[in-house]
């Protein structure tokens, strides 16, 4: 399972590196280090943490998610597979976003819960990028 740096889990959340340090110090996100010292979240804590985070409303409110090509950055928090079709949730800080795609392409681009995507919006499309 991918794990995430403090930096990289605030980015993710919507918030500054300190937002997501006071919270793994308080207990409200799970870390564990690594070889070289540093604080680790594990994807899936951080994709549940997010949804919870997003149910709450607590996300930084002016952090632009947003560029000139509608790319919303964030974490994967839920993949519903059929037969065919498929369901990807991706939390991106106070944004929750849908792709309805193919099975096959969710298995082509080895998509997990807790894992960094991108979401990218044209029209009333999603599309999904693996980051």
């Amino acid at each position: 399972m991918q794990s995430y740096t403090i930096g990289q889990a605030a980015r993710l959340l919507g918030v500054s590196p300190d937002t997501a340090r006071r919270w793994a110090d308080a207990g409200r996100i799970s870390t564990h280090r690594d070889e070289g010292g540093r604080r680790l979240v594990d994807g899936r804590d951080l994709a549940a943490f997010s949804v919870e985070l997003a149910r709450a409303g607590t996300a930084e409110p002016d952090t632009p998610y947003t560029s000139a090509r509608n790319a919303f950055p964030g974490i994967v928090t839920a993949i519903k597979l059929g037969d065919v079709a498929a369901q990807v949730e991706i939390q991106a800080g106070p944004h929750r976003l849908v792709s309805l795609l193919t099975r096959e392409a969710v298995e082509e681009l080895g998509l997990e819960v807790g894992m960094e995507a991108t979401a990218r919006v044209k029209s009333t499309n999603v599309h999904i990028d693996r980051t």
